[in-house]
């Protein structure tokens, strides 16, 4: 259920207040540029039952500007960052004004998602460098790492201010990778937004197209066959074992386990080619369609028996190495009280011990064949982390194993979604492999995405890793990192 509630400027703290001191969460914050008003939607969801409450506060377009949240909530305090950087709407007596998104490269008064921004200037130093927090005191150093980094990872920067080894602080700068997602999206037809939403963040094409395709079949009205919902939550398990398998594998090679990093990752090539086989590519692109799914090939039973045995093993293998679990145990701690506060979502919350946030559970788009059983743990270190994957990875085997039962190849939908549909919003809600992705929309007259906000779980988890990895040493930052591995993409739109 959503309800849409329009709410003055003032009153707009205590409403959300309310919402958040009622057991819901803060999803998403989107700002729009009508013609007449600057429009602000803040998205409250909380389930079972399924619940979803927008407050939408219009601004003066002179004049935008808002009383922060950041008090009640830290991701609103994150989103109100994030929308005065690309929109330029003022979050006045926010705790930390600084900018986020834009870089200080990027000049003063130009807001890229505003409607008059035009081509981007040219770059240049407007501000000065990023003002990094200095730790002084006898025998403090800092290290700086990045933002480019060896091999093929993302850009990113961090910052740790160390005694000795052990890192009394981290600051993580992103927001290297800025490619205007949402400004992509706008003026699209809801077929074109399609491939973009699956490109948002590459490891995770199942969860965020599933997301868009959810919201846009909310706007239109469209249903989806009962068939159709049972091969898109197969596809959503394929993707979180392929990820995790590959996760587990790095995680074993951190700690200089390289023999079983060398049998996980031919295990993720079998995983990647069967994907290629079910739904035409690697990554399982072209699975989530509006209106339906297509599945080219079914997963096969026997062979899936196989690959989780195999998992199994290489799992067993770590825990029962003495070097592997010593090094896993203890290793950045992320507390359950500093997560809840973050508003950690998937394996990053679960394995901090906090229950209730999976949106398989709070916001099911299918009924599952059995009652979920939702891996937990509560040491809150990399060990916990690394468990909470392995069981996940038989929790996805045996759903593929019941939800490809009565399914056959081939696209399988319903009526498409209405071209004349006009006007109107939706908003879809998936349990990706990182966690929760919530994607809003906005419909024009003409039919074409007017807006699309899309919100990927690391935008939520990120600010939690320079917590875990408080009072540890350096050398464990690397295995703390792929212990969380974070999205840089899905952060950065």
């Amino acid at each position: 259920m959503r309800t849409i509630r329009h709410v003055a400027p003032a009153e707009l703290a205590k409403s959300a207040e309310e919402l958040l001191s009622g057991g819901h969460r803060m999803a998403l914050v989107a700002a729009h540029h009508d013609t007449d008003a600057v429009r602000v939607v803040y998205l409250f969801t909380s389930g079972p039952p399924d619940t979803r409450t927008e407050l939408h506060v219009r601004l003066d377009p002179d004049r935008p500007q808002i009383r922060t949240l950041a008090h009640l909530s830290f991701p609103a305090g994150r989103f109100e960052r994030e929308m005065r950087d690309l929109f330029g709407i003022v979050p006045l007596d926010h705790p930390l004004p600084r900018r986020l998104v834009r870089h200080f490269h990027w000049p003063r008064g130009w807001y890229p998602m505003h409607p008059d921004a035009g081509a981007a200037p040219p770059f240049g130093e407007q501000e000065g460098p990023y003002p990094f927090l200095a730790v002084e005191g006898d025998g403090v150093y800092e290290i700086p790492v990045g933002p480019v980094h060896a091999g093929l990872i993302e850009p990113g920067h961090f910052r740790f201010s160390v005694v000795g080894e052990t890192i009394l602080k981290l600051k993580a700068r992103l927001w290297f990778v800025h490619k205007g997602i949402e400004k992509l999206f706008q003026g699209r037809s809801l077929e074109r937004g399609l491939p973009l939403a699956e490109r948002i963040s590459g490891d995770t094409a199942v969860g965020h197209a599933l997301a868009y395709c959810l919201a846009v079949e909310e706007v239109t009205n469209t249903p989806v066959p009962p068939e159709a919902q049972r091969a898109r939550a197969l596809l959503l398990e394929l993707e979180r074992i392929h990820n995790h398998v590959a996760d587990l594998g790095t995680l074993c090679n951190d700690v200089s386990h390289s023999i079983l990093n060398t049998h996980a990752q031919p295990i993720r090539e079998q995983l990647l080619r069967l994907n290629q086989e079910i739904t035409g590519h690697r990554l399982l692109r072209g699975g989530i369609l509006p209106g339906g799914a297509h599945l080219r090939a079914l997963p096969e039973p026997a062979r899936f028996m196989a690959i989780g045995a195999d998992i199994r093993e290489i799992t067993g293998l770590a825990l029962g190495h003495s070097t592997v679990r010593d090094r896993f145990t203890g290793t950045a701690v992320l507390p359950a009280r500093a997560a809840r506060e973050i508003g950690c979502l998937g394996y990053v919350a679960r394995a901090s011990g906090l229950t209730g946030t999976d949106a398989r559970i709070t916001h099911p788009f299918t009924a599952y064949p059995t009652a979920l059983d939702v891996p937990a743990h509560d040491g809150g270190d990399v060990l916990a982390r690394f468990l909470v994957r392995t069981e996940e990875i038989d929790a996805a085997l045996a759903l593929i194993a019941q939800l490809g039962q009565d399914l056959a190849p081939g696209a399988i939908l319903g009526p498409p979604p209405q071209a004349d549909a006009g006007p109107g919003t939706g908003v879809g809600i998936v349990e990706g492999w990182r966690g929760t992705i919530t994607t809003r929309i906005e419909l024009a007259p003409d039919q074409t995405l007017s807006r699309v906000k899309p919100v990927d779980p690391s935008f939520f988890n990120w600010p939690a890793l320079p917590v875990a990895l408080a009072d540890t040493i350096v050398p464990d930052f690397p295995l703390t990192n792929k212990s969380f591995n974070l999205s840089y993409a899905g952060n950065d739109l």
